[in-house]
């Protein structure tokens, strides 16, 4: 039963009050006569239970390890998490027996370190107000003997604590907890009885909590961004208290030394905080310290509410401070979002300011992109992400790919597709927050978090990017989306001097393999390549498009029109489309590519629909569609003559190299 932390108890109004404190008695009773070696037993199988029979508390004690420890070996982080798991049931069993051990026993139990015992000597002598932070550490509850097992008379003394939700329960907890003396002060009521304290220069303890919700500090712990309270460095720098951390060290099965030590800060309240934060990271480094903190509490968890997951948010930001003082630019990358993209190249170019919104939005995230292996290479030139893995090959061992992804313990799974499979992969590989959208007449069971566009959101009438946009913000995303091209990669070799005339050739994309009726006419390609004699072009496309652009190119000098459909990887078709002055194209990827890279585009739209799958990019462009056409699309590219392509071309800007 939590002292200075949370409880998640609820009260039942039709609940037998006394039935709480009677189980609890008894319970206390029994552990406290119980022997020890049978109480260390049940520690080890509880803990053991813990990890085999609680995947949560499992999932979440492995993976803040993981965060926290990163270049860790994996049997230490184990070997971490079973112990502190073993050590939770210890605190457990020794926070209920407590109130029934004698105090011949505790005195055999816990002692003063000799920094804590200089203290209490210190201010018994010389009393002043005195802020003591503590934490989550095993056996935490023992700290309220302090009073019994001091050498010298202590000044008053109290302990912020949070009250259960039971109120029979926390009758039973604040009556037990304060036999010797100790103050137990409720955070819902008693702020002004420890406000008395510290004026009448006594010792008020509060815990130092790193999942203090909004009304914290955002700061950074262990490498990532967490909502730190700022109650012990408000209350010392108000009463100008001393600061000091105060704690139990566990030395054995239910031993403890208590051990306390001043934090040295600038007198500000978030100073203190900060130095607090630094002291902790510090104390982690002390492998029995680490053991014995809740690993098993979702401590970075004010970030993981799904309607803030995309940004930062508390009720003060500290985080540039801390950066400042840790000598960083920016907050280590620790927060593990994983975006799983289309399978479509379009797609993929358009979800780039997207990526970008969610990396300004959340500048703690680690991205992670998962794309198909021909998008790779073309996503690491882009730069818009931390790590893009390959989607495995289809087959027996397609699944047992992401379940090998358990290990990562990625934190958040951003689904772009729509597909059940792609849910499936999120869930396999363990994710415990998968975001997605849900249109109307779909079902996505394996989704923990879905958006549901508005009822009258009309997707004909609304781009896929907006689309996302709307899914991303409802989820907390703030940036605005950065629709400027993508830069060109380090490695593409530089043009001529700013000004130079040296225009490059006019790129053809004249295919289109998942949809024949995208395609303009091969004939209407030809009369535009006539139609610009002293022009050179060059066509572009999939192994699958070769058969058109060979047909187009057909009787011209190839050094005029060259192809180069099914010829390139994909990264060297964006290089080649970065030596384009123009590029004209059906709706296809390479469309949206040019668009991304910046090349001066004109798009051919018939059947399909430039407001939903238009380009998006801030790049000159110029959307054509046939005669009579709706904006929404539903033409023949067919009845598009080419005389309008050409009047196009002399109307956009080229783009020199």
């Amino acid at each position: 039963m939590p002292l200075w932390g949370e409880s998640n108890a609820k009260s039942d109004g039709h609940a037998n009050h006394r039935l709480i404190p009677t189980a609890l008695t008894i319970l206390g009773r029994l552990l406290a006569v119980t022997p020890e070696p049978v109480l260390r037993a049940l520690s080890a199988a509880g803990g053991e239970l813990i990890l085999w029979l609680a995947p949560r508390r499992r999932f979440v004690l492995r993976s803040n390890l993981h965060h926290a420890f990163p270049d860790r070996p994996r049997a230490w982080r184990r070997r971490v998490a079973r112990e502190s798991s073993r050590r939770l049931v210890e605190t457990a069993m020794l926070s209920l027996a407590a109130p029934f051990l004698s105090e011949r026993r505790i005195r055999r139990i816990a002692r003063l370190g000799p920094s804590t015992e200089a203290f209490a000597r210190e201010i018994s002598a010389r009393p002043r107000p005195v802020v003591l932070a503590t934490l989550h550490l095993a056996h935490w509850e023992s700290q309220t003997w302090l009073k019994l097992i001091s050498p010298v008379s202590l000044p008053d003394f109290g302990i912020i604590f949070r009250p259960l939700d039971h109120p029979a329960a926390d009758a039973f907890v604040k009556r037990t907890r304060e036999r010797f003396g100790m103050r137990l002060l409720s955070r819902r009521e008693g702020f002004a009885d420890a406000l008395e304290i510290l004026r009448g220069n006594g010792c008020v303890g509060v815990l130092f909590d790193q999942n203090a919700g909004l009304q914290g500090a955002l700061t950074l712990l262990l490498g990532r961004v967490c909502s730190t309270t700022e109650l012990p460095g408000l209350l010392a720098a108000k009463f100008g208290a001393d600061l000091r951390t105060f704690y139990p060290r566990r030395t054995a099965f239910w031993r403890v030394t208590f051990e306390s030590e001043p934090v040295a800060n600038d007198g500000t309240a978030s100073g203190a905080t900060l130095s607090l934060n630094r002291w902790f990271e510090n104390a982690m480094s002390d492998e029995s310290l680490c053991s014995s903190w809740l690993w098993a509490h979702d401590r970075w968890r004010n970030q993981d509410i799904p309607s803030r997951r995309l940004r930062l948010e508390a009720k003060r930001d500290l985080v540039g401070a801390d950066l400042r003082a840790r000598g960083l630019s920016r907050p280590p990358r620790n927060t593990r979002v994983w975006v799983r993209l289309p399978n479509w190249l379009g797609d993929v170019a358009m979800a780039v300011p997207l990526l970008r919104a969610v990396r300004e939005s959340r500048p703690d995230a680690e991205i992670t992109l998962l794309a198909g292996p021909g998008f790779v290479p073309l996503l690491e030139s882009f730069g818009i992400a931390d790590r893009v893995r390959p989607l495995p090959g289809r087959g027996p061992g397609y699944f047992a790919h992401f379940a090998r992804l358990r290990a990562s313990y990625p934190d958040v799974w951003i689904l772009l597709t729509n597909s059940v499979r792609g849910d499936l992969e999120a869930r396999i590989a363990g994710c415990p927050q998968r975001f997605g959208i849900l249109r109307p007449g779909r079902h996505r069971p394996l989704l923990t978090h879905a958006y549901r566009p508005p009822d009258g959101f009309d997707e004909e009438h609304h781009h896929q990017l907006e689309l996302w946009d709307n899914f991303l913000r409802s989820f907390g995303l703030g940036a605005s989306l950065d629709c400027s091209p993508v830069p060109a990669p380090a490695a593409q070799p530089a043009g001529p001097a700013a000004g130079a005339p040296a225009p490059g050739p006019i790129g053809l994309i004249a295919g289109s393999e998942n949809d024949p009726s995208k395609r303009w006419p091969v004939a209407h390609w030809r009369r535009l390549v006539e139609a610009f004699p002293a022009e050179s072009f060059i066509l572009f496309g999939t192994p699958g498009d070769a058969p058109i652009a060979s047909r187009v190119a057909e009787g011209f000098d190839p050094a005029r029109v060259s192809n180069l459909a099914g010829e390139t990887s994909l990264p060297g078709f964006a290089a080649a489309l970065l030596r384009c002055r123009l590029v004209i194209a059906n709706d296809t990827g390479g469309m949206h590519l040019a668009n991304a890279l910046g090349v001066p585009l004109i798009a051919l739209f018939g059947p399909t629909n430039p407001v939903r799958t238009g380009p998006v990019f801030a790049s000159p462009c110029r959307i054509l569609q046939p005669p009579g056409c709706p904006p929404e699309g539903g033409g023949s590219l067919g009845s598009l003559d080419p005389e309008a392509v050409v009047a196009a071309v002399g109307d956009l800007p080229s783009r020199r190299r």
